[in-house]
């Protein structure tokens, strides 16, 4: 059984730290949707522009690409752990590029999920192209696919509905990248948005369900899933993010910063906060009838 790295006093954040393949290996709990930001295989000495200035995009030894059949043995690994970590009627959602968003969908069909959607998710301040010989890099992709094909997933249709004002909303969402508040303990190099998560996770859970993460980061979808009244896992196997993802959760126990973080979120991407979330973000005395094994 593994020994939870920080557990909130709420109990519904909690961090692993380790390799994810061996820690999902190493409990048995079933979750109702995962989140997964799996290495893009993208570190390989490119550059890119950031904030002015020409930086490399090399992230770390961990998102080196190994060549293909590496790469998609070690996907099809951490995919079929999640699988089984997957309440039957439960969705998972991994994120990519190009360079691995084939990879990834190649793996799910093997693994007989059934994908859903391939939500594009179009960046609205992409860094420019630097060499000018093709278009602008300006999108990343979700993948969203259940576990079981005949076993129906939830899909909060009627609030994303309302999210885009009245309307079906379509599978492409112009949302822009981090903004300076979300880096205020420290910044991740592949960090999502808040905006990203709060969307994805209001749209395929209800308040009170669990949520995994395995390659966590700086914990932006815990950061989202408490926000919103859910309750999270995430794994990473680097302290230094884990104890980002700390400091972010703990600015959540203020009052004011949640509220402003709602705010700000609100104003960004649509979300609608409403008092079935709250109530259910609010319960940190109460404790939770269903908790992890550790």
């Amino acid at each position: 059984m593994p020994e939870a790295y920080y557990k909130s006093a709420d109990r519904a954040f909690t961090l692993l730290h380790g390799n994810c393949i061996e820690e999902l290996e190493s409990f048995d709990f079933k979750f109702d949707m995962i989140f997964a930001d799996p290495p893009y295989h993208l570190s390989n000495g490119g550059i890119s522009v950031q904030s002015g200035k020409i930086v490399c995009v090399d992230k770390g030894e961990w998102d080196k690409s190994r060549g293909y059949e590496a790469d998609y043995d070690f996907d099809r690994q951490w995919i079929s752990r999640c699988r089984d970590k997957l309440k039957d009627n439960g969705t998972i959602w991994i994120s990519g590029t190009f360079h691995n968003i084939f990879t990834v969908a190649r793996c799910l069909n093997e693994l007989h999920f059934k994908i859903l959607n391939c939500v594009v998710w179009e960046k609205t301040n992409p860094p420019p192209n630097m060499c000018c010989k093709y278009f602008t890099h300006s999108a990343e992709f979700v993948i969203w696919a259940r576990k079981e094909k005949k076993v129906s997933h939830y899909f909060n249709y009627e609030l994303m509905r309302a999210i885009n004002g009245g309307t079906q909303m379509h599978d492409v969402w112009r949302l822009p990248a981090i903004a300076p508040w979300e880096k205020s303990c420290g910044k991740h190099p592949t960090q999502k948005p808040l905006s990203l998560l709060t969307r994805i996770i209001q749209a395929s859970t209800r308040p009170g369900a669990w949520i995994l993460d395995p390659f966590s980061g700086s914990s932006t979808t815990g950061i989202a899933a408490n926000l919103l009244g859910r309750r999270y896992l995430g794994i990473d196997s680097d302290k230094s993010y884990l104890d980002i993802s700390i400091s972010r959760r703990e600015e959540l126990e203020s009052d004011k910063k949640r509220a402003e973080y709602i705010k700000k979120l609100q104003k960004q991407s649509n979300l609608i906060y409403g008092d079935e979330d709250h109530n259910c973000a609010m319960e940190a005395d109460g404790g939770y009838d269903c908790d992890l094994p550790f």
